[in-house]
């Protein structure tokens, strides 16, 4: 069945889920980790913060664009056929739903953290001493920090930042009529849990915000307070520059400067509020009722991990200490007689992200090496990339830096980044003011006798030693000459608007990574029509664009095998009768954030095989990375690489059972099922098991049982 046959048959209604409500559930996977009894106390409390961090996000983002969308009346339907208002409608529904279980799972784990005697306690019900000891802190900590704001004819009402908690008070002076409203908003930089008592068995703690209620006389020492109530905003932080800027870094300066007085589109209070300050807030702060949600316990969830940040092992996961690269140490672990020698690919967090800073490292002072060329996406100012490329510059390489400062929520860093990498002499390059450069990827040339030989690193993840602990991403190493040609032409195009031709091995979007993507799947319909195996597997964070999805639904009615392992949004309907009885949609939430993007097309031979055509890349199936940024698809050649891309990581990705959800026709996910004696956990495995690139002369088999007997023809 063709694409016009599709949409004759299936409206798009039927064909895709709205791409809002998707991501919504991938939160409430996430916040179901903090239901998840089988993991540690302390990490399903990071699970709830992690699930209020993403929410956050969330608002100041996609929220924001459709408020921004209904104030202009733009009519514009989704994918799946909805207006913006429609949308909305959907997504403060299911946020309210997501709140619902929030605020259970919070009540559980406060009880479960006071059995393990860390105690969320109120300043009331503290004994004498520790009232004591609570207002001392109070007053030498607290006090000083804080700005009350009466509101009046005199002092208009105060601007409150985003993502600020406020109490707002209704206070009446002593032994007068006289009442007022006053503003206060907490600091930021004061920590949110206040310790007290001194017994180190039990730790007991109170919220700043009842900290600041409970003394509140001490501000307000002439008034009686008659109604408080705690309030948090969140505001539209999306940042829209011209295109036709002369100057990108001043533009972005300008609009971030905007974003701190974006539009509210939530406003977080607490269960039972003060109706008389709700409504008073409400018609302040202009906020509708539908854009107000009601928590209870906590107002600003994300804080909660800071519960446990005490050294409780018992109650976090076992500490994972990366694998260090074996093959680079049978190389003395010189990079370029290791890669010289074979492509590797390092298997992030599994694998240090070392390695990377060890390869700019060398090439920073080798006197051999000419030449380095960087595109930085996400990263630090301390970051040891960073570092390595400014001694690269101090020793007096050619070191260009493609500085992508369209990083959401990264801009302000990346300004200041490039201004630091410009004074000590590196090139600073800030790409396209049309697209992001999203593509990962190092370059170094290294005069070599009479020849220049150029290596590189081209990665599926960011250059952030940070998430580098956190996100599962795959990083390539290798000196194949028809791919570094590629990624020499790839540099000149962001440096020099040098738009490639005649490209070797990889594909770029916007320029060909969605055809070559498409001409694959082709390939795979050809095949089942004349009944060759044909499968297809991807991994990656999100399918969004209607293009591939109805790609993927004209495969699957081919009779194409395709299994998606998708973390987080998914806009195709897997189980459908007549339109996807083919495809299989898992997400894997765990220990680790999924986060490589990987492309298996079977080829003609059964998967897997080394027949199979393998790609890594950097970006996802949407369509901002598919016609808005700079991307990389890159080919996996080499057999033992493509082995350990396909054969262990895609495989067990396959198999997870432990920490995967599988999503059904009717838009839900389900969490899989399994025996005690029949699980498997990807995370767990990688944990335990090297990687076949990186291994080296290991005698260790990579390969468990389970892996050697699925037959994956199914």
């Amino acid at each position: 069945m063709n694409k016009s046959l599709i949409e004759n048959k299936f409206s798009n209604q039927d064909r895709f889920i709205n791409r809002e409500i998707s991501w919504l559930k991938f939160n409430e996977r996430v916040l179901s980790e903090a239901n998840n009894k089988d993991i540690p106390l302390f990490e399903r409390v990071k699970f709830l913060s992690i699930a209020g961090s993403n929410l956050d996000e969330f608002f100041m983002v996609r929220v924001a664009g459709l408020h921004s969308q209904i104030k202009q009346d733009v009519e514009s339907l989704s994918s799946d056929g909805l207006t913006p208002k429609e949308q909305m409608k959907g997504v403060i529904k299911k946020t309210k739903e997501l709140l619902y279980l929030q605020n259970k799972i919070y009540k559980n784990l406060i009880h479960l953290l006071e059995k393990n005697k860390i105690t969320l306690s109120k300043p009331n019900l503290l004994n004498k001493d520790e009232k004591k000891q609570l207002h001392k802190i109070f007053l030498e900590e607290i006090y000083p920090l804080l700005t009350p704001s009466a509101i009046d004819p005199a002092h208009p009402f105060p601007f409150i930042g985003n993502k600020e908690r406020s109490i707002v008070l209704n206070l009446q002076k002593k032994n007068k009529n006289k009442t007022l409203n006053s503003i206060i908003v907490i600091p930021k930089a004061l920590q949110r849990f206040i310790k007290v008592g001194s017994s180190k068995k039990a730790q007991k703690y109170i919220v700043i915000d009842d900290v600041i209620n409970f003394f509140i006389s001490d501000i307000f020492p002439d008034h009686i307070p008659t109604g408080k109530m705690i309030f948090r905003i969140t505001r539209d932080s999306d940042v829209e520059i011209q295109e036709e800027s002369e100057d990108l870094v001043q533009s972005f300066e300008l609009a971030l400067k905007k974003r701190r007085t974006g539009d509210i589109v939530r406003l977080e209070i607490l269960e039972n509020s003060d109706e008389q300050l709700v409504n008073f807030i409400k018609d302040k702060l202009n906020v509708v009722n539908e854009y107000i949600y009601t928590v209870s316990g906590l107002v600003g969830i994300q804080d909660i991990d800071q519960l446990c940040r005490i050294k409780h092992s018992q109650d976090s996961f076992k500490p994972f200490k990366p694998r260090e690269v074996e093959r680079l140490k049978e190389h003395n672990n010189n990079f370029f007689e290791t890669i010289k020698k074979k492509d590797l690919i390092v298997h992030h967090p599994f694998e240090t992200f070392d390695a990377v800073i060890e390869f700019l490292n060398q090439a920073a002072i080798d006197k051999k090496v000419l030449a380095i060329k960087q595109t930085l996406y996400r990263t630090t100012l301390d970051s040891p990339i960073v570092k390595a490329l400014i001694t690269a510059a101090e020793n007096g390489k050619v070191v260009t830096a493609v500085i992508e400062i369209k990083a959401r929520f990264d801009e302000e860093s990346n300004i200041q980044l490039s201004r630091s990498l410009e004074k000590v002499g590196v090139q600073i390059v800030y790409g396209f003011a049309k697209y992001k450069t999203h593509a990962k990827s190092s370059l170094v040339l290294r005069k070599e006798g009479s020849k220049i030989q150029t290596y590189f690193h081209l990665g599926t993840g960011n250059y952030h030693p940070v998430n580098a602990k956190i996100y599962t991403d795959l990083s390539l190493f290798s000196c194949n000459k028809f791919i570094a040609a590629d990624v020499e032409k790839f540099f000149n195009y962001v440096t020099g608007y040098a738009k490639p031709k005649n490209l070797n091995k990889i594909a770029i979007s916007p320029i060909n990574l969605r055809e070559t993507i498409e001409d694959c799947i082709n390939n795979e319909i050809k095949n089942a029509k004349k009944n060759k195996p044909s499968q297809i597997w991807f991994k990656l964070n999100s399918l969004v664009d209607s293009k591939i999805i109805d790609k993927l639904y004209e495969a699957s009615c081919a009779g194409v095998k395709i299994h998606l392992f998708i973390r987080g949004i998914c806009c195709l309907r897997p189980g459908v009768k007549g339109l996807s009885e083919n495809i299989i949609v898992k997400s894997i939430i765990g220990r680790f954030l999924e986060h490589s993007r990987i492309y298996c097309f079977a080829n003609g031979k059964l998967m897997p095989s080394r027949k199979a055509k393998v790609f890594i890349s950097s970006a996802d199936m949407m369509p901002r990375n598919l016609n808005r940024r700079v991307e990389l698809l890159i080919p996996i050649e080499n057999k033992t690489v493509h082995e350990q891309v396909l054969d262990q990581i895609m495989v067990a990705n396959y198999l997870d059972n432990v920490q995967s959800w599988q999503l059904d026709s009717d838009k839900n996910y389900n969490k899989i099922k399994y025996a005690k004696n029949d699980s498997f956990s990807a995370h767990e495995y990688f944990m335990k098991n090297p990687s076949l690139s990186g291994r080296g002369k290991s005698k260790i088999k990579f390969k468990p049982k389970k892996l050697q007997l699925l037959n994956f023809s199914k």
